[in-house]
C-alpha cells in the first residue's frame, strides 16, 4: 500500500497518535503540519492522497478553510473535531468531506473511516471517468448524424440535463452588433420534455413586437468569457430592457452560465444555462463543459454549416418537439417543478452504478418510490428488491429479520430461516427509515456495508453477500449525529450519494397536476364518473401547507371521491386550516399527530362508505371485507380501532 496520507493536526500527541497508527495499517505518512499556511505550502510541491484534518488549527484560517482548497483540487479529506455541534457539522457538510471523526476516536474507527473515504473517492472517480467517456461518445455520435440544428441542440439538451442542470438553455453565434434573434432554446417543461424556442416563439411567448426584441438584443450582454451570473438583472422591467431580463422576467430565472466555443473561422457561439434557482452552477460545471469542449466546438460547427434559415423559422431545422416524451421510467410521477426535476435528474445519474443511496425528505414525498425507480434502471433490475420499514420491525426481532437465523438460535426459532439481506442477494436493499435504527443494530449493519457478510443469530460462519443499499429517512440525521442518537460512520458511508426530495408545499405548482391524477385514478376506482375539481377547492389546496405531503393530499382526494355523488365537480370535505411548518426544510414532526388523525379519519369514512354500500354487512358475498380485498377479522379489527359502530352505517 503506498497511499500517502497529510496530517494537519496542531495537537503534536494527536498528530503522533494518527501518524503511528496509518503507518501500522500499511499507509505513508507524507507530512505533518499545524496550520494552514503550512498545508498550502507543502500543496504546491506535493499532493497526496487523502489528507486527516484538525478543524480548529494555529492561526486564523481554520480546517474548513484549507478543505475549500483540497475540494478543488479533488484531494479528499477526513475532518478531525472535538466538538460535533450541529453548527459545525453543517459547516463541514458544505465543503462535502470523505468523512468525520470526533475526538477522542479509536484506532479502529480512524482506519475504518479511511478505508470508506479512499472507496469513496476511488468509486466517484471511476464513476466520473466512465460517466465523462459516455458524454464524450454521445456527442462524436450528435457530431457526425446528418441531422439539422435543431435536433442537434435537442439532443444536446437531453445529454447535458443530468451534468449542468438547467430550466432553459440558448444556443447562438449572436454577435455585439446582432439586430436579429438567431438562437435557438429549449425550455425544460417536464422530465424529458422541451419546448423548442425561436424567435417566432419568443414573440409569442412574450408578447413583443420585433422593434422591442431587436432593441433588447441590442442592449444584452454579450459575454467573451465563460461565467456564471446572477446578480445586476432586476426583475423590474427597466426602461431599455436587455434580452437576459426579458428572459429572466418571463421565465423566472434566477442565474446564468454562459460558455464560449471559439470556432475555427474565427467566430463564436454561445451556450447559456439559465436556472430557476440561484447558486446552482459552480466551478464543477465549467470543467466539465471545458473537458467536453472539443467537442462541441466540432458539434457547433456543424450546427452553423447546417444553418440555412434563422433558428426560429421553418426551414431546415425539422419537426417540433411535440412528441418529445417522457422518459418512460418516470410515467408514473406527477409534476414539473425544478426541485422534483433535479432530484429525478440525480436518480437517472446514480441508477447505473452499485453506489449506495441516500433518500432524503418529508414523510409522504414519494421516497420509496426513487428507491424503486433507481433499482428498476440499474443493472440489478432482474435480480430482487426487498424494501425493509426499519421502524415497524421490534427491537428484538430486528437482527433476525434483517440477518437471518439458525434454528434454535432462540425461543421460537423452529427453523433455519433467511434474512432480508440475504433475500436482496444480487439485487438491492431499501431500508426505509433508517433513522429509526437502534445504535446497536446501526453497529451491524456498518459492519455488512463494509465486510458485505452477514452473520446468522446464532450462526458461526459468515455469509458473502452481493447487495446495493439504498436507505431513506424523513430525519435530520445531522442532527442525529449530533444528539448522540445516530453513529457518524454509518451515516457517511450511507451518504455517498443524497438525494434529497421536496415537500410539496416546495412544489406547489405540482399540485393541480397531482389532484386531477388522483381524483382521475379515485373516479376510475369506485366507478364513479369524473366532472372536475371546484375551483374553490382547488385554491384551498394551493394555500394550504401539506405537512403530510403527497401521501395527505392523496387521502384528501380519495375522501372527496368517495363522499361525491358524481354529479357535481369534487369539493373539500374537512378543513385544511393546520398551519405550514415554520421553516421549509423541517419535517413537521410537530405535525405528525394531526396528519395521523387526518390518515385516520380518511380511512374511517372510507370503510363506512364501503359498509353503507353492503348494506351494513361484514362477511360473506358482496360483504364490506370482500369488497376491501382483507380478512374479515381485519375489517372488525379496524372498525373497532376506529371506533366505527351500528349507528355510523
Amino acid at each position: 500500500m503506498n497511499t500517502k496520507i497529510l496530517i494537519v493536526e496542531d495537537e503534536f500527541i494527536v498528530a503522533n497518535t494518527l501518524r503511528l497508527a496509518v503507518a501500522k495499517a500499511g499507509y505513508s505518512v507524507a507530512g505533518i503540519v499545524a496550520s494552514v499556511e503550512e498545508a498550502e505550502e507543502y500543496l504546491q510541491n506535493q499532493k497526496p492522497d487523502l489528507a486527516l484534518l484538525d478543524i480548529r488549527l494555529e492561526g486564523q484560517s481554520s480546517g474548513i478553510d484549507l478543505a475549500r482548497k483540497l475540494k478543488d483540487e479533488n484531494i479528499p479529506f477526513i475532518y478531525l473535531s472535538a466538538n460535533s455541534s450541529q453548527k459545525v457539522l453543517e459547516e463541514a457538510k458544505a465543503t462535502e468531506p470523505y468523512g468525520f471523526l470526533v475526538k477522542p476516536f479509536r484506532e479502529k474507527d480512524l482506519l475504518i473511516t479511511l478505508d470508506i473515504a479512499l472507496y469513496r473517492h476511488r468509486h466517484s472517480l471511476e464513476s466520473k471517468f466512465r460517466q465523462e467517456e459516455f458524454l464524450k461518445k454521445q456527442l462524436i455520435e450528435i457530431g457526425i448524424e446528418t441531422s439539422d440544428a435543431k435536433e442537434k441542440l435537442l439532443k444536446i439538451t437531453r445529454l447535458l440535463q443530468p451534468y449542468i442542470p438547467f430550466d432553459l438553455i440558448l444556443w447562438g453565434p449572436r454577435l455585439h452588433d446582432e439586430a436579429h434573434f438567431n438562437d435557438s432554446a429549449y425550455l425544460r417543461i417536464g422530465f424529458d420534455e422541451y419546448q423548442f424556442i425561436g424567435e417566432k416563439e419568443l414573440i409569442t411567448i412574450t408578447g413583443l413586437n420585433n422593434e422591442v426584441l431587436y432593441e433588447a438584443i441590442k442592449n444584452s450582454r454579450i459575454d467573451d468569457d465563460a461565467l456564471i451570473f446572477s446578480d445586476g438583472i432586476s426583475k423590474q422591467k427597466p426602461a431599455d430592457p436587455s434580452l437576459q431580463h426579458i428572459l429572466f422576467n418571463f421565465f423566472d430565472l434566477q442565474e446564468y452560465l454562459v460558455f464560449p466555443v471559439a470556432l475555427p473561422n474565427g467566430s463564436s457561439v454561445r451556450f447559456f444555462f439559465y436556472s430557476r434557482q440561484r447558486s446552482v452552477y459552480t466551478e464543477k460545471h465549467f470543467a466539465i463543459l471545458n473537458r467536453l469542449k472539443i467537442h462541441l466546438t466540432a458539434i457547433a460547427e456543424k450546427m452553423i454549416g447546417y444553418e440555412t434559415a434563422p433558428m426560429g423559422q421553418s426551414g431546415s431545422f425539422g419537426k417540433d418537439n411535440s412528441d418529445a416524451a417522457k422518459h418512460s421510467a418516470f410515467r408514473n410521477i406527477i409534476g414539473n417543478h425544478p426541485l422534483l426535476l433535479a432530484a429525478l435528474d440525480l436518480t437517472i445519474q446514480v441508477a447505473p452504478y452499485n453506489t449506495s443511496v441516500l433518500i432524503l425528505g418529508e414523510s409522504g414525498t414519494g421516497k420509496e418510490k426513487i428507491a424503486e425507480h433507481i433499482h428498476a434502471l440499474s443493472q440489478r433490475a432482474q435480480g430482487p428488491f426487498v424494501k425493509v420499514n426499519c421502524a415497524a420491525i421490534p427491537a428484538t426481532l430486528m437482527e433476525s429479520d434483517l440477518f437471518g437465523h439458525e434454528k434454535g438460535a432462540f425461543t421460537g426459532a423452529l427453523e433455519k430461516r433467511k434474512g432480508r439481506f440475504e433475500q436482496a442477494d444480487g439485487g438491492a436493499i431499501f431500508l426505509d427509515e433508517i433513522g429509526e435504527l437502534p445504535l446497536d443494530m446501526q453497529v451491524k449493519l456498518l459492519r455488512v456495508l463494509q465486510e458485505k457478510e452477514i452473520l446468522y443469530v446464532g450462526g458461526n460462519s459468515p455469509i458473502k453477500l452481493n447487495v446495493r443499499i439504498i436507505a431513506a429517512t424523513n430525519r435530520n440525521l445531522e442532527k442525529e449525529v449530533a444528539a448522540g442518537n445516530f453513529r457518524l460512520d454509518l451515516y457517511y458511508r450511507l451518504n455517498v450519494f443524497p438525494i434529497t426530495l421536496p415537500s410539496l408545499r416546495e412544489r406547489k405548482t405540482d399540485i393541480e397536476a397531482l389532484a386531477l391524477f388522483f381524483a382521475n385514478r379515485f373516479c376510475r376506482e369506485f366507478n364513479k364518473p369524473f366532472t372536475g375539481i371546484a375551483p374553490s377547492m382547488m385554491e384551498k389546496m394551493c394555500v394550504y401547507g401539506w405537512p403530510g405531503n403527497i401521501r395527505e393530499l392523496e387521502n384528501i382526494i380519495e375522501q372527496s371521491v368517495i363522499l361525491n355523488d358524481g354529479s357535481a365537480k369534487l369539493e373539500l370535505r374537512r378543513s385544511l386550516s393546520m398551519a405550514s411548518p415554520d421553516v421549509p426544510g423541517n419535517m413537521a414532526i410537530k405535525n405528525l399527530g394531526d396528519v395521523k388523525l387526518i390518515q385516520q379519519e380518511t380511512e374511517r369514512a372510507y370503510i363506512i362508505s364501503i359498509l353503507k354500500k353492503a348494506n351494513g354487512r361484514i362477511r360473506g358475498t358482496n360483504g364490506a371485507a370482500e369488497l376491501l380485498n382483507i380478512k374479515p377479522t381485519t375489517l372488525e379489527a379496524k372498525m373497532a380501532k376506529l371506533n366505527i359502530k351500528k349507528d355510523d352505517l
